[in-house]
């Protein structure tokens, strides 16, 4: 365990001196401030205008860290062939992964954190209410977040980097999409269409079961048994996605 630790302790200096975090970050602030602007071009409801854009803003530059900084993980080490250096300690592939995932996980809950902080301020400075649908809104955000660092990390152990940013992104489309591909599966007269799309609707996780934003904007309290589950579903379908890039990173020739 106290390798794991180390290893992503380093990671998340690492990623703390990566521009491109502070870069995302001021995005965020700056995305958010905009929705304060267009809250005041707008005569109504301009409390949900703020809470769609601040919420919609964590969410995505959080999948933006999440996805392009989780296919570097593996692959800018093996580039650098700093992974050489590092397997030759008494470490093993396994503890890497791992120590890389929990370091990019804890990078990724400071950003959520600095952003959540930036969001209550903002709704306090337009008298918006608080509600519990909001901060389940935000957990159910991370999950997702963790979800997507899994999928980058499992394609980045075999794949190239550009190979792994497509398929990452195209699981975290069809990963929003999985309903309507069911329903395009059922209507199409083609076997073969229905057979591509029944496959990626049961292979692909379901991040559409993840997204509660709009209860949250329409102040809509979420109940918590639909909260637990998605997040078991969440964090069971990302530990399996580790579980196989530990599997596949095992047995890779350096």
């Amino acid at each position: 365990m106290r390798r794991i630790t180390v290893i992503a302790l380093n990671t998340f200096r690492e990623n703390l001196r990566d521009k491109i975090l502070y870069n995302l970050l001021f995005f965020a602030l700056l995305l958010m401030g905009g929705s304060v602007l267009l809250a005041d071009l707008t005569i109504m409801e301009h409390r949900r205008i703020v809470t769609d854009m601040g919420l919609a803003t964590m969410n995505l530059v959080g999948v933006i860290i999440a996805a392009f900084v989780g296919i570097g993980l593996v692959g800018k080490e093996i580039e650098r062939r700093t992974v050489y250096t590092i397997l030759a300690r008494p470490i093993t592939r396994t503890q890497f992964i791992i120590g890389k995932y929990l370091g990019l996980v804890l990078t990724l809950l400071v950003n959520v954190t600095v952003m959540l902080a930036v969001f209550i301020v903002t709704l306090w400075m337009y008298r918006t209410p608080f509600h519990a649908a909001l901060f389940q809104a935000v957990g159910l955000i991370f999950i997702e977040l963790l979800l997507v660092t899994a999928i980058a990390l499992f394609f980045s152990t075999f794949s190239t980097t550009t190979l792994s940013a497509i398929m990452t992104l195209g699981f975290y489309v069809i990963g929003h999409l999985t309903t309507d591909l069911k329903g395009l599966g059922e209507n199409s007269q083609n076997a073969a269409v229905q057979s591509v799309v029944t496959w990626l609707y049961y292979l692909c996780p379901n991040l559409d079961v993840l997204n509660v934003k709009g209860q949250a904007s329409a102040n809509g309290i979420v109940d918590m048994s639909y909260v637990a589950v998605a997040s078991m579903y969440g964090l069971l379908y990302a530990a399996l996605l580790l579980t196989a890039a530990c599997a596949v990173f095992r047995h890779r020739d350096f």
